[in-house]
């Protein structure tokens, strides 16, 4: 096997690495099962495409920040190991596409030289942590949540609890009651309160879109800020006991608050407290204001001219804002379909270095924010964007329309999102240019129903889909949806599915709805307002001519971007890791966990170990059911599924304890070195008697 090296000064980083390097390599020579390889790269930050033999690898930014340096190294390596385009998601990520597996760990090495990390990023993992992307300039924020988004991220950045969850979970923090980061469509949202001169968050759970949107129960209105983590832990711990492990598309944590029912969530949550690691963090705020942060603020005054043009004016009027701070300005930029090339990176980088502050911003409308711009510079600014054709007005307007990449590269995806996207931006610029200052319509699109472009919770949505004409001929289309948004302090809409059309017609449904909008609302009234107004039969009534199938031509068979006849040809989703029903590899990874239990005891990690000992026996268990052909879901039904099949039957002896009794331990016990110890002995013996089940039943 070929030895893999780093340069990197942290040792913890340096052995994922070379760890992912290593299981690259025994997966190419047969030795790691294709479907648990999956899950190693997926946790890792890559990503299988649409297109085979090369991977999606995404970079994990926390809340959407990049330094100029990162945002260079970023685009050196897209150079060299991708395609040289920058993919801005709504996850406040960057994606790179095309990259070889092999190439993967040199590529990580690379990013992790300028602190960036890949770990995560994918998988049944605690995903990147987002988050309102005027936080710490807005006028109108009790406090930065930016420090909270921060110490979020690192806390469960490699927990334990966290590594091989049913499924992924997502964490949002708004800075204001507008909710901006969308904390209602989240597993868990944050918003920012202060109460009686303290600092707290309204905490929102369970929310989600996909093809089943469901939005978030509150859980607090007002929770302590030191409470955020401590919450955060015990809500994920049972997460990975209760959540749904077999059926994907039952495993978010929506579904689990739903089949449960969010009284008994709520329940387990605090019977959990007691085995936390802390019982209170602290977040510290220091270092996150700009007079901490070295080389941080603008140094450089321009000299530039305002240009006395409407194009300049209408700019600054939607694509700047004033912030808290006395005299700096944000700058929004808008990226056409969150694609931005290295080349263009670069020239911005150095021509805007210096003249803002050195804190880029991904937004979660895949576009860019510069910070701390002094008003000086502001006409600069404008002609360096306006240089590399990223002037466009309406940054957060409705005339920028989020989307996913679609068919372009996603497994899932069923017809493209990309491509009409720019049709669409055609339609406001030259239909209704008056729109360009509207903000209270966002339009979102993605290729399937699973909501990656947030169509579900869209003003006006599109979804990929198909239609069978009546001569059975398939066509790519569109899933129509109105209704859905943000009210604000948590509460969201859900878009109501109100018609398909072909794909090619997706225009003209917007052009149909606009103009009704402004030929039939009343003053003031906002979109939504007049949609539930007139009510979803009537906007089916409206569209439906557009849905007619009768007079189809030949075009509306070839998808946007396409020259070839459309087919459906959806791939396997990468979302979430894929149940191992192998017994030898479980058991293997037991052995791999209970070596990392010793290594978190011996360094101290007294509750990392515990938690790393309760897998142990998880994992085993689950071994030896599979042995006897037992299907489970979640880990308590491996729990007592194992006491009903071996202990009850006398089949495996646990000195008179049932397996429940003895793997519960862990939410009866603080994390101390003394149960520590006696329960990573348990773990021990239980592994041994695992392993001697197995081989005694391989032999006879």
């Amino acid at each position: 096997m070929q030895s893999f090296r780093t340069e990197l000064e942290n040792p913890l980083v340096e052995k994922d690495i070379i760890d992912l390097a290593r299981k690259i390599q025994l997966f190419r020579e047969g030795k790691i099962h294709e479907e648990k390889f999956r899950s190693l790269r997926l946790a890792r930050g890559v990503y299988g495409q649409r297109q085979q033999g090369v991977q999606m690898v995404r970079i994990k930014l926390p809340y959407g920040k990049m330094t100029f340096k990162q945002w260079k190294r970023i685009a050196d390596l897209s150079d060299e190991y991708a395609t040289g385009n920058l993919h801005l998601t709504t996850r406040q990520d960057v994606q790179l596409h095309y990259v070889s597996l092999e190439h993967t760990p040199e590529l990580w090495s690379k990013l992790e030289l300028d602190d960036i990390t890949l770990r995560e990023a994918c998988g049944n993992t605690v995903r990147n942590v987002t988050a309102s992307t005027t936080a710490g300039i807005d006028p109108k924020e009790p406090f930065d949540i930016t420090p909270y988004a921060d110490a979020i991220f690192r806390y469960f950045l490699r927990n334990p609890i966290c590594q091989e969850m049913g499924r992924k979970i997502k964490i949002a923090l708004s800075n204001t009651d507008e909710d901006t980061a969308l904390a209602y469509m989240h597993d868990f949202g944050f918003i920012p309160k202060v109460v009686d001169g303290k600092k707290g968050f309204k905490v929102v759970v369970g929310g989600g879109l996909g093809a089943q949107p469901i939005l978030a129960y509150v859980a607090f209105e007002f929770l302590e800020e030191n409470q955020v983590i401590p919450y955060l832990e015990a809500a994920l711990r049972v997460f990975d006991r209760h959540g749904e492990r077999n059926s994907r598309h039952k495993a978010r944590l929506k579904f689990l608050i739903q089949k449960i029912g969010f009284e008994t969530f709520t329940d387990l949550v605090n019977a959990e407290r007691k085995a936390l690691k802390n019982q209170s963090v602290a977040i510290n705020t220091a270092g996150f204001t700009e007079t901490e942060i070295a080389n941080y603020l603008p140094t450089l005054t321009a000299t530039v001219a305002a240009p006395a043009t409407e194009a300049y004016k209408v700019w600054l009027a939607t694509n700047t804002f004033a912030q808290k701070q006395a005299g700096y300005h944000a700058v929004f930029v808008r990226i056409l379909n969150g694609n931005i090339h290295s080349t263009v990176s670069r020239s911005l980088i150095e021509q805007l270095r210096g003249y803002v502050a050195d804190d880029v911003r991904v937004s979660i409308n895949q576009g860019l924010m510069l910070k701390f711009v002094p008003e000086a510079n502001l006409p600069y600014v404008y002609e360096v964007l306006e240089a590399h054709q990223l002037a466009a007005p309406g940054a957060n307007s409705i005339a920028n329309i989020t989307a996913c990449p679609g068919t372009d590269t996603c497994n899932l995806a069923i017809s493209d999102s990309t491509n009409i996207t720019s049709k669409l931006e055609e339609v406001i610029t030259q239909d209704f240019p008056e729109l360009i200052y509207n903000s209270d319509i966002k339009i979102k699109i993605s290729g399937c129903m699973n909501s990656c472009g947030q169509h579900g919770m869209a003003h006006i949505g599109f979804h990929g889909s198909s239609l069978k004409s009546a001569d059975k001929r398939v066509l790519p289309a569109l899933q129509v949806l109105l209704g859905g948004g943000t009210v604000g302090d948590g509460i969201g809409r859900v878009a109501d599915k109100v018609i398909k059309v072909p794909s090619k017609r997706g225009p003209e449904v917007l052009r149909v709805l606009l103009n009704n909008y402004e030929e039939n609302a009343q003053e003031g009234e906002y979109f939504n307002d007049y949609y539930d107004r007139q009510g979803e039969k009537y906007f089916y009534n409206l569209l439906k001519p557009i849905a007619d199938l009768t007079t189809l031509k030949n075009d509306d068979y070839i998808d946007w971007g396409a020259s070839e006849q459309f087919a459906t040809e959806i791939g396997v989703g990468e979302c979430a890791g894929v149940m191992i029903d192998l017994v030898a590899t479980l058991l293997f990874e037991s052995e791999e966990k209970f070596a990392w239990t010793e290594t978190a005891f011996a360094e101290n990690r007294i509750a990392d170990a515990i938690y790393h000992a309760y897998s142990v026996f998880v994992s085993s268990a689950k071994a030896l059911l599979l042995d006897k052909s037992v299907s489970v879901s979640t880990q308590m039904a491996v729990i007592d599924k194992f006491d009903e099949r071996f202990v009850a039957t006398g089949e495996i002896a646990l000195s008179g304890k049932t397996f429940k009794e003895l793997v519960l331990q862990i939410n009866q016990h603080e994390p101390s070195e003394a149960f520590a110890q006696a329960y990573i002995a348990e773990a021990k013996a239980f592994l041994a008697l695992a392993k001697a089940y197995r081989e005694q039943a391989v032999l006879s």
